[in-house]
């Protein structure tokens, strides 16, 4: 097995993360402008406190993983929660690890901002995802509402 690297996104890692991003948009069965591609890659970059932020998963010299993540407010708390966004880890490097690694890191990061909550989404039939998410998180009994569009 590859030793893995987490670390931020880099302006360099444009044309991989368009790679990854576009393999978990598939997973959700999403498509996207390339205008929202580009909002997107510009704030994961950005130095807005408020704005997202990305950790990838390297191997080899080849991205293999990413997460997305933001801290915001929250009514109940005096400091920030992080939101975990987006995780995706290519399927060939799928039951590797990389996910759990991915997610630690998110975890650091909130530790390391003071936040004392981390917190996600992910669809119910997303089966293998949630075998991780088991063993690394808590299943609350939230259920998601929204807007209709």
């Amino acid at each position: 097995m590859a030793d893995t690297i987490i670390r931020p996104l880099r302006e360099t890692d444009r044309q991989e993360w368009d790679a990854l991003w576009t393999g978990y948009l598939t997973f959700y069965k999403t498509t996207l402008d390339q205008k929202v591609y580009d909002s997107t890659f510009a704030r994961l970059l950005g130095d807005d406190d408020q704005d997202f932020n990305c950790l990838v998963a390297e191997q080899n010299g080849r991205l293999v993983g990413l997460v997305h993540y933001l801290f915001h407010r929250h009514c109940w708390r005096i400091e920030n929660v992080c939101y975990l966004q987006d995780l995706f880890a290519d399927p060939s490097v799928r039951g590797t690890g990389v996910g759990r690694q991915l997610i630690q890191a998110v975890y650091a990061a909130a530790d390391d901002a003071g936040a004392p909550a981390v917190y996600w989404l992910t669809q119910d039939d997303n089966v293998t995802g949630r075998q991780l998410y088991d063993r690394v998180g808590t299943l609350t009994n939230f259920i998601k509402y929204q807007r209709p569009l």
